[in-house]
């Protein structure tokens, strides 16, 4: 995978020139240090190597950057508590030298991000995953702000069915309507919004062989329904070791049917904004959709005869 630093609409030109330029004027005890572009899917956030064990991530857009203060005030809070390892930040960048919002350096955390049917023994991973979001599930909540994915899915319907029929001849959408349809009536959550990181997918797990070593990109982080972290069985957890997930992280029947919407209408958003700009996001997206139709038909084909 190449580095994906070239500019979108509206994005700020960046490049490793005046990534140096920005840790120089703002971190003069770095000044000097190599500055590499990082292999990156990522839509939200550049990331340049700095030194060894560090990396500078510098916003995309206007919107991503309202999300930096946000990691600098709650990781340090939050990553006593959790299972592995998160980006807690080490210096807080300032708009500089050209670049117009604020960005941060963090430590270097080593992993490589999943590739579907790469991991040999899924079962560590998925058992990884649950530890994490329960953990994290589990913190208190007190004045954490909500998550950027923090509505009820009823709130939703507009936008993914206008996705489904965007979609239409090239997804299964008569199959994936089903799905929504299906989950959309399950049972909202019982209790009070809690931590969710509310964006587990591929490109923000870093397994370490077969064992989850870090978790990334706390963007979405925020208060709000448990059943958004689920949408991690559909875009990280294997098919084989789903359950294994669903078990360890005590998923009822309504918050795995929430989860099961909240990963389609994702994925149906996501494809329908990248199929012809980002084909890493559009065949993610086209993966989970299809395993997410490919469980639907299971579940509602016959069973053998008694």
């Amino acid at each position: 995978m190449c580095a994906d630093t070239t500019p979108r609409p509206g994005e700020p030109a960046l490049d490793a020139t005046l990534v140096r330029r920005l840790v120089a004027g703002r971190f003069p005890r770095w000044a000097g240090l190599p500055v590499v572009p990082v292999a990156s899917a990522g839509t939200a956030n550049v990331m340049y190597r700095l030194g060894d064990d560090m990396v500078v991530r510098l916003p995309r857009t206007a919107g991503s950057a309202l999300d930096v203060a946000k990691e600098h005030t709650w990781l340090p809070r939050l990553a006593p508590s959790l299972p592995v390892a998160v980006p807690v930040p080490l210096g807080a960048g300032a708009p500089d030298a050209g670049f117009p919002w604020p960005w941060s350096v963090y430590r270097w955390l080593d992993g490589r991000t999943p590739v579907n049917g790469g991991i040999e023994d899924p079962g560590p991973l998925a058992l990884g995953l649950a530890r994490f979001v329960t953990a994290l599930h589990g913190i208190d909540p007190a004045d954490g702000p909500p998550s950027y994915r923090s509505e009820p899915l009823a709130e939703r319907d507009r936008a993914t069915r206008a996705a489904l029929a965007a979609l239409r001849g090239e997804i299964d959408a008569d199959a994936a309507g089903a799905v929504w349809e299906e989950s959309l009536r399950a049972p909202g959550p019982g209790g009070a919004p809690v931590w969710i990181h509310a964006d587990l997918q591929p490109g923000n797990v870093l397994p370490a062989g077969d064992r989850l070593a870090a978790v990334i990109d706390f963007g979405c982080l925020g208060l709000g329904d448990p059943a958004v972290d689920l949408i991690a069985a559909w875009y990280v957890v294997p098919g084989g070791a789903r359950g294994v997930f669903r078990e360890a992280v005590g998923a009822g029947a309504a918050a795995w049917a929430r989860g099961r919407d909240w990963a389609l209408s994702v994925a149906l958003q996501e494809l329908r904004h990248y199929r012809d700009t980002d084909p890493y996001m559009s065949a993610d997206a086209r993966r989970v959709i299809g395993a997410l139709t490919s469980d639907h038909r299971a579940r509602r084909a016959p069973g053998p005869p008694p």
